[in-house]
């Protein structure tokens, strides 16, 4: 790994202090202003009082005793007002975000390239960056903290950096002698301020060493996080009925009740403590006493000791705080680059410009032009010297065994990939030349894995929100839900609403409705139905389905997706026997190509499977 340089450390602040500033712009501003007049509040307060005390030991002038005592009370009140204002809007704006941070991967999640969606080394990255997000609150989120930090050392060492300063170079007047006069002597505070440097440079090198040593052991929580993580996604009838929760409660006392991480901190703690209490208390003692030296000669009065000795105390305290708001930002500059490295992740998608002709006719035309594809990291075809159309109307089947090809070649079809050899053409032009989401809106697809959410059924029907609830019923009876309606009308007309405005699931709303394997399936054709794309396209969404259930379930959709160019894809030829052609995958090659009467006359490899199939439903 790269070595980090400071330059890099301001270039990841700067990117991520943006990236959260188009988030939540107002709270950088109420963040950064609370802890300012914290600190300037505190050094009014700590003023105030010198100056009372001043007045109080000399000239005890009432009107100036007065007049102190009502800015003290005046400006302490107008300070704490709008400071506990500027902390109730920050905790506020704070509180919302840890939901922001969701949404900025969420918006980069949604952007990246389908490739990378099934490629497993972008997955690591981001569980990595979800594992230190969540055990050390590293990356962005600790941007949040770290900034308004350092701006908190750095108001902090400029105010009582000016006032040990003023007690530094104070001189009384007067002839000294001995050590009296060279503490008196402007030598002596140059002296003090080479050695504050010298602790300062100390208290940076040992608070690196300790964050380098805490930073390893804390990468460790970021690998069990991940680990535990992938155990509880086991909870089910697997852990039922093989015991496996023996083994993620092992790890879990493993890693939370013993865990090395925690020892290996509390160790480093220890080393580090023991020398750093020493090494404060060494410093702060040989100022105090330098000071209170110089007030003994004369130099400031006791008001101005007591500011003095408040300011040094300080002084001391924004040095070692500083230097830790440096080093987390040093130490972050890692997480933030692995974050930046998801987020900058490239989409090799070429971007046509071309609109897609919005037709009534729905005139369509595809064209595969010997097509050959193989997926990214590997040097095997998926897919090779593919060259068929179809056009709008055409009921295909893409039939094969596991493996031969057909997912592939529907998405090629919906350019979730691009070919690596050929072209495919819609009307004779290169799909890479019109607009992707354009392009994209010509198909309705129902993969084998669809995903429902947890809002409402006609949300998920709409795939939107701002639904046509007529539209959505009569998609919802087309596809064979139409029982399931009247059942959800009596409910919903008892509670005073739509069966539509139930959410499918109890995952987020108790009031929800569970439905079935099958019910869900056909709420995913009726997606499928309502979004009346040219092309309409079932990737296996029944393969868990028995094949007489499964043919009821395609030759139903025929029926219904009209005029629609419907492709039909299953592993079981008896399913898509009704379309009028049938192609044949085998190995990423279409062998055969023609209706179920033509492939199955002849010899070949539909043939083979048909009669396999058969022959095991037979025997069964």
């Amino acid at each position: 790994m790269a070595k980090i340089t400071l330059k890099d450390d301001i270039s990841c602040l700067k990117r991520a202090v943006r990236i959260w500033h188009s988030y939540a712009p107002r709270y950088w501003t109420f963040a950064v202003i609370q802890r300012i007049l914290q600190r300037v509040s505190a050094y009014f307060s700590l003023t105030m009082s010198a100056l009372l005390l001043d007045e109080i030991s000399g000239a005890k002038e009432k009107d100036r005793l007065i007049l102190f005592a009502c800015l003290t009370v005046l400006g302490g009140f107008l300070f704490s007002v709008v400071t506990r204002v500027m902390q109730m809007k920050t905790e506020v704006l704070d509180s919302q975000n840890y939901y922001r941070y969701s949404q900025i991967l969420f918006d980069e999640n949604c952007r990246l390239q389908y490739e990378h969606l099934e490629n497993p080394d972008v997955r690591l990255l981001s569980e990595r960056i979800d594992a230190t997000t969540r055990t050390i609150y590293g990356g962005l989120m600790q941007v949040l903290y770290s900034v308004p930090n350092l701006i908190d050392g750095l108001t902090e060492l400029i105010l009582s950096l000016s006032l040990t300063a003023a007690a530094l170079f104070a001189t009384a007047s007067g002839q000294f002698t001995g050590i009296l006069k060279g503490i008196n002597s402007p030598c002596s505070a140059a002296l003090m301020l080479l050695l504050i440097a010298a602790f300062s440079f100390l208290t940076a090198k040992l608070r690196v060493s300790r964050q380098s040593r805490e930073n390893d052991a804390r990468n460790e929580i970021s690998l069990t996080s991940r680990r535990y993580a992938a155990y509880g996604r086991l909870w089910g009838s697997d852990m039922a009925v093989f015991n496996l929760h023996r083994i993620v409660l092992d790890e879990h006392k493993k890693y939370t009740l013993h865990p090395p991480w925690l020892q290996k901190i509390r160790k480093i703690g220890l080393v580090f403590g023991a020398l750093d209490v020493p090494k404060d208390a060494a410093m702060q003692i040989l100022i105090h006493l330098y000071v209170a030296a110089k007030a003994f000669c004369g130099a400031f009065g006791i008001g101005s000791f007591v500011l003095y000795e408040g300011a040094i105390d300080r002084f001391v305290g924004a040095i070692d705080n500083l230097v830790t708001g440096f080093t987390e930002i040093r130490f972050n500059t890692g997480y933030l680059q692995t974050t930046y490295e998801f987020f900058d992740l490239p989409n090799k998608m070429y971007q046509g410009t071309l609109a897609v002709e919005k037709r009534d006719d729905l005139d369509y035309e595809i064209e595969f032009k010997d097509v050959s594809f193989r997926y990214p990291r590997t040097e095997s075809w998926a897919l090779r010297h593919i060259s068929m159309k179809f056009k709008i109307g055409d009921k295909i089947a893409i039939v094969g065994e596991n493996g031969s090809g057909k997912s592939t070649f529907i998405k090629l079809l919906c350019r979730l990939y691009d070919p690596t050899e050929g072209r495919i053409y819609l009307n004779g032009i290169d799909i890479t030349r019109y607009r992707y989401n354009e392009y994209l809106s010509l198909f309705s697809v129902v993969f084998q894995e669809f995903q429902l959410l947890a809002f409402s059924l006609g949300d998920n029907v709409s795939a939107g929100f701002g639904y046509d609830g007529k539209r959505a019923r009569d998609c919802l009876v087309r596809a064979g839900m139409g029982e399931k309606l009247n059942d959800l009308d009596k409910k919903a007309k008892e509670e005073g609403k739509s069966a539509l405005d139930y959410c499918m699931g109890r995952e987020y709303d108790i009031e929800g409705i569970d439905f079935s394997g099958g019910e869900e399936q056909k709420t995913a054709l009726a997606r499928a139905l309502y979004k009346e794309a040219p092309f309409v396209i079932l990737d296996e969404p029944t393969a868990s389905l028995d094949p007489l259930a499964e043919a009821a379930v395609y030759e139903n959709f025929n029926k219904i997706s009209k005029d629609r160019t419907s492709v039909f894809i299953s592993h079981r030829l008896s399913s898509c026997r009704f379309c009028e052609r049938i192609l044949v995958f085998d190995q990423g090659q279409i062998v055969q190509d023609g209706s179920h009467e033509e492939l199955y006359a002849g010899e070949g490899k539909y043939k083979e499977l048909w009669n396999a199939q058969a022959g095991y439903y037979s025997n069964t």
